[in-house]
Order: structure tokens, then sequence, then C-alpha cells
């Protein structure tokens, strides 16, 4: 794939995600872009992966450029950088609690390349948005729900 349609691709994943939740994570963008599969995302999830990049179908200059072009688009757009402890799912309880066990972006483990996976990009204003259409949508299911002395014909 070309740099310039991994630009474009980026971009678009970065702002349906922003429509759709209110925030782009990187990792779902490489999915959205098709570098990868949903399911090897999940199976780095339950640990069966070492590290994400291992899951992905381009080399690590394209994944760098991807990276890149992620943290460009959300600059442009104002997004917030907000950090994201990714932990392992399926984990079992120990002790009446569950063990955390942290999972690894890159194959080298660097702190600033786990980093810069693990940052989602909020937009706050249509997460305002979001917010405001789901109390919305609650206060209509909510009206729409007959109160009991509508039912009964009781009073109160």
């Amino acid at each position: 794939m070309k740099d310039s349609e991994l630009i474009g691709k980026v971009h678009s994943a970065v702002y349906h995600q922003c429509q759709n939740r209110g925030y782009a994570a990187p990792a779902e963008v490489l999915v959205d872009i098709g570098v990868l599969t949903r399911q090897k995302y999940e199976d780095w999830r339950f640990g069966k992966i070492p590290y994400l990049e291992q899951a992905c179908t381009c080399n690590l200059r394209q994944l760098s450029f991807i990276m890149k072009q992620i943290r460009s688009c959300a600059k442009k757009a104002g997004l917030k950088a907000s950090f994201c402890y990714y932990k392992r799912w399926g984990v079992k309880k120990k002790h009446g609690r569950k063990a955390v066990i942290p999972l690894r972006f890159s194959k080298s483990g660097t702190p600033e390349i786990e980093k810069a996976y693990a940052t989602h990009y909020v937009d706050l204003v249509r997460i305002r948005q979001l917010k405001k259409e789901q109390t919305g949508q609650a206060e209509n299911v909510a009206a729409a729900i007959p109160k009991k002395s509508e039912v009964t014909g009781e009073d109160g």
C-alpha cells in the first residue's frame, strides 16, 4: 500500500472512530485500515500473541508511518491525548481479585513506542454531544414507559 493511500485511510479511520464513539485508538485504527485483523487483535488481547506488532500485516516502517499519521491527524483535529492502560482479557481471579497482566505493543518494548500505541485521542466536543444524545434517549425511553397509576388506574 502506498503512503498516500495510508494517509487517506488513517485519517478516515480516526474521523469515523471519533464520530462513532468520541475517541480514536491506534490499535482500532490498525484494524479499520486492514493492517490488523479483528481476530488477531482479539488473540493479542487474550495474550495468545506476545506483542501487537507481530500480528500486523505490514512492516515496521509502515507501522511507524501509520502511528505518525494518527498523531498528526489528532493534532490537526485538536484531539486530546489520553493514555489508556491495556491489560489482558480473560484473566482468572486469584485470591478474589483479577490479576492485571499488561499487554505489549512492540517487539522492543521501548516505553515511548508503548505509550504511543496506548494513547487514545479524545474529541471532547463529540463526547459531550454523544452524552447528550444518550441522556436524551434515556429520557425518551423513560417517558415511553407507563407509570403504575396509568396501567392500573390507581392514584399514586
